[in-house]
């Protein structure tokens, strides 16, 4: 019989020796799981009731003011890039109410500085630095200067007009709003951090020192840029004191003004009839750095009594023309000027290079007035592709982006010891930005505008009147095409006094003593024509 007892005893040790096994697997589970791995924290939780620095829910962003400041700033960057880009299209083609008597360059720049000022703002939004405010505060100090100067100098003022000034103040107003923008992020940023976490964050994550790093890399880029911006701005101060000869007068129902000089009396023949009046149509560069020695020689002499010269629109003292701009409107310009002037002809018309186009057309529509032609190595209306390459455009527009930094402007004046004179007509006169806005706009309409022009003025051309042609030697052996077409120049009348090759001339054949001494012979002979 078996005992109930012995049965409870021997169930009771069995269920122990079952158990025992259990329990030294679940404590071992539990040391494994105790043991520490990469996903261990090193701190024990957090139990004051704060969040840990690194939540996504810390931000600025918690904040309205912080979000509003960043909708604001997004608004101001839609208004810059669109500002952008009509400043843009008005390099090509003048909107009204828009057109600037400078080149139109400095109003592009400062707007372009704007755009990426409020751009690099936005970038780095969220990671506001010491470096950030200090660059921004700089760039904010340059941009006011340069607003004083343009309000300050009368010259630049009326030169960039309402659109330039518009563009420096704007530029001065989004700098400090850049500023202001970084400072109340940061303000932001430790409130939320005071009041979520308990303290204000000091250390940096890997990702924010790279943004800060990159921000600062910019904004010194940015603060060169503003610095050779101001610098230029200082040099065309400088430079507006120099006083033109002659008088500048308003034209095309004054949107600018074009520079208009004579030199001598008028005089009259034994008959009584007025002696013409030479009218001097510069080549590819300013009358004063090129023809004004030869043609002042030849006044001084007496071969000539009395000669005009004018600068075309962007050259020298003269202002830009509104876009698109052709050698006809020119001719247009220059005949208002003249009546402005009081000057009535009649005129022996001389010209060089691509000038000899604008002599063409003005002559043509001043036929009653004109008693002579004088090219010299001018330009053939076939060959106005030369000047109309897209390539020679998109060339003369990145340089005319980039003029406002004027490095090549400060470096002559620093280490070349280039003067007021130099920059305005001289040596340096082909990096000013009205220059080289003259050159583009003359480039954008040569195969079209102004070629149907110069073809209606052969046309137009009468017979009888004299004309001289004098050919550089150098250029006529060098290219066949240019000395066929100098041929057919000799045809545009039928009155042709004389066409001389000089030997061993350039294209500006007055650097040599032969060039020059044909130039003057043959120009005394055609002023003495009647």
């Amino acid at each position: 019989m078996v005992s109930l007892w012995g049965s409870k005893n021997g169930d009771d040790q069995h269920d122990e020796a079952d158990s025992a096994p259990n329990e030294e697997n679940s404590q071992r589970q539990l040391r494994q799981s105790r043991e520490a791995d990469e996903r261990t924290r090193l701190l024990p939780p957090r139990n004051d009731g704060y969040l840990d620095p690194d939540d996504p829910a810390v931000s600025p962003y918690n904040l309205f003011s912080v979000r509003a400041v960043r909708y604001v700033c997004i608004l101001f960057l839609i208004i810059s890039f669109l500002w952008w880009v009509l400043l843009l299209v008005a390099i090509f083609v003048s909107p009204p109410m828009m057109h600037s008597r400078g080149s139109g360059f400095f109003d592009f720049s400062f707007t372009t500085l704007t755009v990426g000022n409020l751009l690099i703002g936005l970038l780095f939004f969220s990671t506001p630095s010491k470096a950030m405010e200090i660059s921004s505060l700089v760039i904010a100090a340059l941009l006011l200067l340069d607003m004083i100067i343009i309000l300050a100098v009368q010259r630049l003022r009326s030169e960039e007009g309402w659109v330039g000034m518009a563009s420096v103040i704007w530029a001065t107003v989004m700098a400090l709003y850049n500023v202001m923008s970084d400072r109340v992020v940061a303000w932001g940023k430790q409130e939320e951090e005071e009041r979520l976490t308990g303290r204000k964050e000091t250390r940096r994550t890997l990702r924010e020192w790279c943004a800060v790093l990159t921000a600062t890399v910019i904004m010194i880029i940015m603060i060169v840029i503003t610095i050779f911006l101001t610098a230029t701005l200082i040099l065309r101060s400088r430079d507006a004191t120099l006083k033109p000869p002659g008088e500048r007068y308003y034209v095309d129902g004054d949107k600018y003004k074009l520079h208009l000089a004579c030199v001598g009396n008028i005089t009259f023949d034994a008959h009584g009839r007025k002696i013409p009046t030479v009218l001097i149509e510069a080549g590819e560069l300013p009358f004063e750095d090129t023809m004004d020695d030869w043609v002042y020689n030849s006044y001084q002499n007496g071969t000539i009594d009395r000669y005009c010269y004018y600068d075309r629109p962007g050259f020298a003292w003269s202002d830009n023309a509104p876009s698109p701009h052709s050698a006809g409107m020119t001719s247009d310009a220059l005949s208002e000027a003249l009546a402005r002037a009081g000057e009535e002809g009649p005129w022996v018309l001389v010209s060089a290079g691509v000038g000899s186009i604008y002599s063409r057309i003005f002559s043509s529509r001043h036929v009653r007035d004109v008693h002579g032609l004088f090219l010299i190595d001018g330009l053939h209306e076939d060959l106005l592709h030369r000047i109309a390459s897209p390539s020679r455009g998109f060339i003369l527009w990145g340089r005319g982006i980039i003029s406002p930094l004027g490095y090549d402007r400060l470096f002559g004046a620093i280490f070349q010891g280039r003067t007021r004179e130099d920059r305005v007509y001289g040596k340096s006169a082909y990096q000013a930005g009205k220059f080289i806005k003259a050159k583009l706009q003359e480039n954008l309409v040569a195969g079209s505008l102004t070629k149907n022009e110069v073809s209606q003025a052969r046309n137009i051309q009468t017979p009888n009147t004299p004309l001289v042609v004098v050919s550089s030697g150098i250029e006529v052996r060098r290219d066949n095409e240019w000395e066929q077409k100098q041929k057919d120049l000799t045809k545009l009348t039928g009155n042709l006094i004389s066409w001389d090759v000089i030997n061993r001339a350039p294209h500006q054949v007055w650097l040599t003593y032969e060039g020059r001494t044909i130039l003057e012979k043959r120009l005394g002979e055609l002023v003495q024509l009647q």
